[in-house]
């Protein structure tokens, strides 16, 4: 109960309230207290004279009483209506609460009557210390006010709570700290004094025991105060008014402005708005749970606040250390070339000293020769002589020219230490984040495949406050080998193509920053399109007890931009995200030839129906891949070419592991042109026919007959042509690397390539005389079904 003290003291003397009253804001004061708070208004500032003026009345009023209180609620405190010219400024004083409290205008008159009968000066306002909400008092002045006996009732049973402790009435010598009270027997006990005397059987088995603080209370000789009517003194509470929210008594609702309100019973009302006030409880103590554990929270961080401190700290010191070597081993690396340049200049000049000292001694030398030869008398022996020393003297003057007597080195030192940019990184020292992102979150909801591409979306934790610079998305080949990086970057969601039907991948992302890369997500399990009739069926791997549920996905995903499909499957579940990024050939290095990964085997039946191991594929022709020659239409289904000459064109899907049928529909057929179908890589030649190079494998034919053709060989005519109409179908069969076509549903020719391997795609070649339509998601034709089951 001591939290409750602050709710039990009055705002303005800062003790517990005595006699207190009700504002019409739900606050209380005491009546000593709100009379010493009371400011008396200028005359224009009543009621009467606002109502004249026409100024605005505020929203708050007290319970529609005859004479309407007015509050300013743009009123910021106390004392302001000190200021008016006609009311002097009153000194304000502070309560022990920190309050102002402003005396009254007037001293009241002498009167022996109580602080709530006393008159109170014309025209009194009062302010509420807690919300600030002013108050013209009416004539009844605080007579008006409703005094808060709930209020007095709990003040009474906390001082009761705070008093000394009870002492057992039946203990002989010392008594002892009572611990009940009984309300039958009005005796306080002890705990073995209740044992011994007030036995819980027989007739007092049905005795009341109370705690003590309760028993005194009940044992006050002073009855209880009852409420009476603010309007009718002489009368007690007896109803409740549902429209003023307020206790009325019989005299209000007979002659009083209560009379044609709706009256509920008071009991009634009492124990409803107990009832609610109980159910607001269990949700203030919901609150107050929650801050409880909210502090704990915070405690905690506190401590760990310190601990991080610390550990920062010394991080901070051990970087700045590792700077300072740092310089300190910069700084001997310079001085030493400051050295070694020093050395140098020294060697240079020394050297040079050298060699004008010898120069100059034997110039010297030659000099003095010359001056005695001169002193000579003998004319034939210095013309013998003459010729040569002056031959001498000329050459060593001219060894003595320009340059010679030029210092080869400056004393000056040419190294200039740039630090500018040094300084500026040192200025610019500044705090970062010093951690990794937290772990990626593969958001399933989000993911799907569809034929053999694959659609992953992911996020960062909620709570995580480290922020990341980009991902790193990884995919296994399929069969499960090593992960391999597909795409970086700052997106959160990525498709990727080029996938092998009927394959089983793994995939995982991570975060990076400035600091490093997070750990990886967990690995998510995708498998790429399998078949087209059975919803469920035997896999032809096995899959691993730790998968998620199997779901099937629709692949008519908004945000993916895809044809009406086979729907993929997925061991996922999820939405469409604002981001995504298509990689078309991403994963086209794990399907490039000798990459032929076969299926992992598994114990499932030999006998598994061929249809439930083939791959439908929905695909259509690639505008980015083809000639520029091709013209399309039908969503890139249809195709035709500008050119008299053969142009080629692929199909957007690559294949490299299952059963694979399509058809191709001739629209159109003009002066008997050789179109030619088939497969073919994806750098074949695209202004030749197909099958000119090593590039495809293709059948091309006219009105009358077909040839297969591969590295420009013709091999394997065939009778029967196409006209309009005609119907060509490719069957590619990687299980048994074979090659096959057929015209009007019947086989043209025999198998026409086989022991092919690798990455295929569909392929066309046509001229403007000839006009096809693909049809792709289509079922091997039965008998081949049947011949494959029966091999």
């Amino acid at each position: 109960m001591e939290e409750m003290e602050e709710e039990l003291k009055c705002p303005v003397c800062g003790s517990f309230y005595r006699e207190p009253i009700i504002l019409p804001c739900s606050h209380n004061l005491c009546q000593a207290c709100a009379r010493n708070i009371l400011v008396q208004t200028p005359e224009s500032e009543s009621p009467q004279s606002r109502r004249a003026s026409g100024s605005g009345v505020s929203d708050y009023d007290y319970l529609d009483l005859d004479k309407m209180s007015l509050y300013s609620e743009a009123d910021s405190g106390y004392g302001s209506y000190g200021g008016f010219a006609s009311a002097p400024t009153t000194p304000c004083q502070r309560s022990p609460n920190g309050v102002r409290v402003f005396p009254p205008a007037m001293p009241p008159p002498a009167t022996h009557l109580s602080p709530a009968l006393a008159p109170v000066p014309r025209n009194s306002c009062i302010t509420c210390p807690q919300c600030h909400r002013s108050l013209i008092l009416d004539d009844r002045g605080l007579r008006g006010f409703p005094k808060n006996r709930v209020l007095e009732g709990v003040i009474d049973r906390y001082q009761q709570s705070k008093a000394a402790a009870l002492k057992c009435q039946l203990c002989e010598k010392a008594p002892k700290e009572a611990t009940v009270m009984c309300e039958q027997c009005d005796v306080f006990y002890c705990d073995p004094c209740r044992l011994r005397c007030h036995p819980p059987r027989g007739p007092l088995a049905k005795h009341r025991l109370v705690p003590p603080a309760q028993g005194r209370v009940s044992r006050r000789l002073s009855p209880r105060k009852v409420s009476t009517c603010t309007d009718h003194e002489l009368e007690n509470h007896s109803m409740y008014c549902v429209q003023c929210k307020m206790p009325v008594c019989y005299q209000c609702l007979e002659e009083g402005k209560h009379s044609s309100h709706e009256v509920k019973a008071l009991g009634a009302m009492w124990k409803l708005h107990k009832s609610q006030l109980s159910q607001a409880l269990n949700g203030l103590s919901d609150r107050a749970k929650e801050a409880k554990e909210f502090l704990v929270q915070l405690r905690n961080m506190v401590q760990q606040i310190q601990e991080n401190s610390v550990e920062f700290e010394a991080c901070l010191v051990a970087q700045c250390d590792a700077l300072i070597d740092a310089l300190n081993r910069r700084k001997a690396q310079l001085l030493a070339r400051v050295n070694k340049e020093h050395e140098h200049k020294l060697k240079v000049v020394r050297d040079q000293i050298s060699h004008c000292t010898v120069k100059l001694r034997q110039t010297t030398g030659l000099m003095e020769y010359c001056l005695e030869v001169i002193k000579e008398n003998d004319p034939s022996g210095f013309l013998q002589i003459s010729d040569a020393l002056i031959r001498r003297v000329h050459l060593t003057e001219d060894q003595w020219g320009k340059g010679t007597l030029t210092p080869r080195m400056t004393t000056d030192f040419d190294l200039s230490l740039d630090n500018s940019s040094l300084l500026q990184s040192i200025h610019q020292l500044d705090f970062v984040q010093m951690k990794v992102p937290a772990t990626p979150i593969l958001q399933l909801e989000e993911c799907c495949t569809h034929n053999n591409s694959a659609t992953l979306s992911w996020k960062q934790p909620p709570l995580s406050t480290v922020p990341a610079e980009g991902y790193i998305l990884e995919l296994d080949d399929g069969s499960g080998g090593q992960f391999r990086e597909v795409y970086v970057g700052k997106e959160t969601m990525c498709t990727v193509d080029g996938l092998h039907f009927n394959s089983t991948y793994n995939a995982r992302v991570k975060a990076f920053n400035k600091t490093g890369v997070s750990p990886y997500s967990k690995t998510l399990v995708l498998q790429t399109s399998e078949d087209t009739d059975s919803e469920e069926q035997t896999l032809p791997f096995p899959v691993p007890s730790e998968r998620l549920p199997l779901r099937r996905m629709s692949p008519f995903s908004s945000t993916l931009n895809l044809q009406p499909s086979f729907p993929g499957r997925s061991y996922f579940d999820f939405r469409s995200s604002p981001h995504q990024l298509s990689l078309h050939s991403s994963l086209q290095s794990l399907n490039a030839p000798g990459c032929n990964f076969e299926p992992q085997s598994a114990p499932y039946s030999q006998l598994v129906d061929i249809k439930k191991l083939l791959a439908a594929a929905w695909f259509a022709f690639d505008p980015g891949s083809a000639h520029s020659d091709i013209i399309f239409s039908n969503d890139n289904l249809t195709v035709t070419c500008s050119s008299y000459d053969d142009r080629v064109v692929l199909g957007k899907t690559g294949f490299s592991k299952g059963v694979h049928y399509w058809e191709l529909t001739v629209d159109r057929y003009d002066n008997h042109p050789d179109p030619a179908f088939g497969v073919a890589r994806i750098d074949v030649m695209k202004d030749v026919m197909l099958g000119k190079d090593d590039k495809a494998w293709a059948m091309y034919v006219d009105n009358n007959r077909s040839w297969f053709m591969h590295n420009n060989s013709h091999t394997n005519r065939t009778e029967g042509g196409i006209t309009k109409g005609a119907t060509i179908g490719v069957l590619l069969d990687l299980n048994r690397k074979t090659l096959t076509f057929f015209i009007n549903d019947e086989q043209q020719g025999p198998i026409a390539f086989e022991n092919v391997e690798g990455l295929f795609f569909p392929a066309v070649s046509l001229n403007r005389n000839v006009q096809v339509t693909l049809h792709t998601g289509l079922p091997v034709p039965d008998f081949y079904s049947s011949r494959a089951s029966i091999a």
